[in-house]
């Protein structure tokens, strides 16, 4: 990916406004993967507008799926359990959650294929979910054993009973996913309850799904129905401008349609603990997964330790917190986040790197950070590392800041949100 565009963000006196969010991106690529796989025709409205999401729509592609978008709608053509061998290398692009969960349905299939990547995404380890799907299995190979390019031979899999040694809701799908194609019941447990996308989008296609605390559990050889759905607005993009509007006391926005899922919605609370004002309203469930409007208002901030299962559930919101952490009372000290190392950067290193450059304080640990509160930050030049996350995160931070701040490599945002600093632009006041 380019990423030599620059973005100047310029300090803002507070942000209002009222906004809806495109699809989430978690679910987009579960259903689309799911209706790929299925019986029927599914219709998925409000779709994410993200390359990543982008990447798993044109892997299907190549497999043999018949999809057209018209808006923000996706329509999917399901072919069934048995999906086309490719012609060529699958490009997953930046998005390591096609690379990863699609990889489970691949090892069922009774072909070879080759799963490819961006400079970024060849950079990241597949060994966690390289190791289930061959135990079931599978054959995959990969560079040094570990990093794209990965080729899968697929074929008929046995169930297994697999113990997680670190906490993904990728690698979680991708097993369960698998477990469609396999002989009996695979049972898979997370040391941390993750994200539960993937078991209650196999729940809205049809499939039964058995949870029991950190165990789910799922048979082979069932089938997917066509669905239906609405997918919430990203509640991962809604985190940018939820900490935007924290860090001005007075600034009110709404954002409808978010999703509230639970295994997701810690921010909220996290949000709540550091003083920001936050109500939900009209809430609402369809195919297992909760929505509705948030309002938040800004206020004084206290800080926050994020730690253990907060880490988890919070993995991908980390950055724009690190990057408000300096304006709090207290600071916000992050443990347990040593996965933000092998994201699209390493996020800890990036993160450090460009708040110091804007002349803050902070202590970079092997597993996460420490950023002392009551600090004033200065426009800076910093860089997104390739990384949407870190891109967008300094955006939010550079609002506050004293001068203007200029994000080199701000295309980045395409991966999960292209209208982001449009939309952040829109809600500022000066």
């Amino acid at each position: 990916m380019d990423t030599s565009s620059s973005v100047i963000v310029r300090p803002a006196r507070n942000i209002a406004g009222q906004l809806t969010l495109p699809g989430d991106k978690s679910i987009s690529h579960r259903y689309a993967m799911l209706a790929a796989i299925a019986e029927g025709i599914t219709r998925l409205a409000n779709f994410s507008t993200g390359a990543d999401c982008a990447s798993t729509l044109a892997c299907l592609r190549a497999l043999g799926v018949k999809w057209e978008r018209e808006g923000s709608t996706v329509t999917i053509h399901g072919c069934g359990p048995r999906l086309s061998a490719p012609v060529s290398s699958l490009d997953c692009g930046n998005s390591g959650s096609t690379m990863r969960m699609l990889s489970g349905i691949l090892a069922g299939q009774e072909f070879t294929s080759e799963l490819i990547g961006d400079e970024s995404l060849s950079r990241r380890p597949m060994a966690r979910v390289m190791t289930p799907l061959t135990t079931m299995g599978a054959k995959l190979e990969a560079r040094d054993g570990r990093r794209p390019p990965l080729r899968i031979t697929g074929g008929r899999l046995k169930a297994i009973d697999y113990k997680m040694p670190v906490a993904s809701a990728q690698v979680k799908s991708a097993i369960l996913f698998a477990g469609l194609f396999a002989n009996g019941e695979t049972i898979v447990f997370e040391p941390v309850r993750t994200r539960d996308h993937g078991e209650q989008a196999l729940a809205a296609f049809g499939v039964e799904v058995k949870h029991q605390g950190n165990e789910v559990r799922i048979k082979g050889d069932q089938k997917l129905r066509a669905i239906e759905a609405d997918i919430p607005g990203d509640i991962s993009s809604a985190a940018f401008f939820l900490c935007a509007a924290a860090l001005f006391p007075g600034s009110q926005v709404v954002i409808s349609g978010l999703l509230l899922n639970p295994t997701r919605a810690r921010l909220l609370d996290i949000l709540i603990s550091m003083g920001v004002g936050i109500s939900v309203t009209q809430l609402e469930e369809q195919h297992g997964e909760l929505r509705g409007t948030v309002q938040v208002q800004g206020g004084a901030l206290n800080g926050a330790a994020i730690t253990g299962t907060d880490t988890a559930a919070l993995i991908d919101e980390i950055p724009v917190l690190a990057a408000i952490a300096p304006y709090t009372s207290s600071g916000i000290e992050i443990r347990d986040a040593r996965e933000l190392r092998v994201k699209e950067s390493d996020r800890i290193a990036s993160l450090a790197k460009n708040l110091r450059a804007m002349g803050a304080q902070v202590e970079e640990r092997d597993d996460g950070l420490k950023i002392p509160g009551c600090q004033k930050l200065h426009g800076a030049e910093v860089e997104s590392f390739g990384d949407h996350r870190i891109a967008m995160a300094f955006a939010v931070a550079a609002l506050r800041a004293e001068g203007e701040t200029n994000i080199r490599g701000a295309d980045a945002a395409v991966i999960s949100y292209p209208d982001f600093f449009d939309k952040l632009e829109s809600l500022a006041r000066r």
